[in-house]
């Protein structure tokens, strides 16, 4: 069967989608600063300068990409550590998983049969 081919589908939706709504807030950012710049320049008697808007706002661009990516870096690095280091977090619910997997093998196959299961699993994914 032939599937379809939506504008935005397949395998790189998410990336297209994404693309359009980055560059289409890029140009409003620079839209609306530059309105602000004929303003601003107009207020104090002056012509809207092109490479002083361009300076400005790409300044105002760039500060506003560094404090988004320094938060996260900072979470991806922070969060990386604390798995890493075995926080609570990041071990959170496995202890109780393995409790409800044990009692259910033992439940379906009974104790003798459960541990021959348990055994084998650990020779097969030895614990880290």
């Amino acid at each position: 069967m032939a599937q379809s081919k939506a504008p935005f589908g397949g395998k790189h939706g998410f990336l297209w989608i994404t693309l359009a709504l980055f560059l289409a807030s890029l140009a409003g950012h620079f839209t609306f600063a530059w309105f602000f710049h004929v303003e601003e320049a107009a207020q104090h008697g002056q012509q809207a300068d092109v490479g002083a808007y361009l300076v400005e706002t790409l300044k105002d661009v760039f500060e506003n990409w560094q404090s988004e990516f320094m938060q996260l870096i900072w979470q991806v690095a922070a969060l990386s550590f604390l798995w890493y280091v075995g926080s609570s977090q990041s071990k959170e619910g496995d202890e109780r998983k393995e409790a409800k997997l044990d009692y259910l093998l033992e439940k379906a196959y009974g104790a003798k049969e459960a541990n021959r299961i348990k055994a084998e699993l650990k020779e097969s994914y030895p614990e880290k």
